[in-house]
């Protein structure tokens, strides 16, 4: 027998189509009812053309949204352009690769600049050394230096007594000298009696005495005599005092021209010592501060790394997102395009049956 389901769809038994079997040894329905089966034949393909209709009028509704879709989304065959994405993206990446050449530009100039101050440091703590060795030796220097202002000292009041001792010792000359001449005017021409006495251990203290006196005693002494003694005592004084005048003026000159030459190379060497540690602090000076601006610069450097680095990476991210949206976007209209490709697929299908039912129903009207 010929059968219909409720909603008008045919239902087969094996194929999904009446069999010629069924037709034919259904003849009997036909000779009985004739009127009443073609006119239930008749309901039923009326339905069918119905349901057809409206099936045609559901797909060219679903056909027109797939196209307008296709307006506005674009087939699913021609990708959605990307380029200027994949452009700003390489350019991008070759932002962050230029940062990270700059990074290990910076990191390198500072690990330079870290054994760069090593070195200085090394240098600054050789120096100090070196410094605190010449204050040492200039606290040593010192104590030589007060013994040869004392010993200049010294030297000086020796030369003040000996200028004083050769005074005495003018002054004495002078005396004997007017002592001989007031002598030539007084004495007699003859004197009977002549006795000289003469202490020579105060003529040889002459030298010591402040006052420069000069003890003579005479009883009775003949001109002539006496002259030669003073003569040969003022010889022999005079030598004596021209040859400690000497030495004493060649010792002083040989001590202050040592003490001199001393303190000047003391002076040479402190001034010198004095210069190298102005020049060495200057340095150090120079070096905190070019440290300092290096580590100021590093830092900075850092914070403006971390600061591109967060804003690149959450640029990246509002991308990746943006991408991640794209596709799930683009997942879910192949997913939808491929259900109403099936739904299209299954409503043709279903057309088709259709179709051949009807030309089925057809064959057997004008059979």
């Amino acid at each position: 027998a010929l059968g219909f389901s409720g909603g008008g769809i045919c239902t087969r038994g094996s194929g999904g189509f009446p069999r010629a079997g069924a037709g034919c040894g259904d003849g009997i329905l036909f000779a009985n009812n004739e009127k009443a089966t073609m006119q239930n034949l008749n309901d039923r393909l009326a339905s069918y053309l119905d349901k057809v209709r409206l099936l045609e009028g559901d797909n060219a509704d679903l056909e027109c949204k797939i196209r307008e879709w296709y307006a506005k989304v674009g087939p699913s065959c021609e990708p959605r352009d990307y380029s200027c994405y994949h452009k700003e993206i390489e350019d991008l990446q070759n932002q962050i690769l230029c940062a990270a050449m700059e990074t290990n530009k910076i990191l390198l100039n500072i690990d330079n600049n870290r054994m760069t101050a090593d070195d200085f440091r090394v240098k600054y703590e050789t120096e100090c050394g070196l410094r605190q060795n010449v204050d040492a030796d200039i606290c040593n220097l010192r104590p030589v230096l007060d013994q040869l202002a004392s010993c200049k000292t010294d030297l000086q009041l020796q030369c003040e007594a000996l200028t004083e001792e050769m005074c005495c010792l003018k002054t004495n000359h002078e005396e004997v000298s007017s002592l001989r001449k007031l002598r030539r005017r007084e004495v007699p021409p003859r004197v009977d009696i002549l006795t000289v006495t003469y202490s020579l251990q105060e003529m040889s203290c002459l030298r010591k005495q402040a006052t420069g006196d000069v003890s003579v005693e005479v009883n009775a002494c003949p001109g002539p005599d006496l002259r030669k003694i003073l003569e040969d005592l003022r010889c022999q004084y005079e030598t004596l005092m021209e040859r400690n005048r000497k030495e004493t003026e060649q010792w002083y000159a040989c001590k202050v021209e040592e003490v001199n030459l001393e303190v000047v190379t003391s002076s040479q060497e402190i001034e010198s010592s004095n210069k190298q540690v102005t020049e060495l602090r200057r340095q150090l000076q120079a070096l905190e501060i070019n440290v300092q601006a290096q580590l100021t610069m590093k830092e900075n450097l850092e914070s403006s790394l971390t600061e591109t680095e967060c804003r690149y990476n959450k640029y990246l991210a509002e991308l990746q997102n943006q991408i991640s949206c794209v596709e799930q976007r683009l997942a879910e209209i192949r997913a939808e395009m491929e259900c109403q490709n099936q739904e299209y697929k299954t409503l043709l299908d279903v057309k088709c049956r259709l179709e051949q039912e009807i030309h089925t129903y057809r064959c057997l009207l004008e059979g």
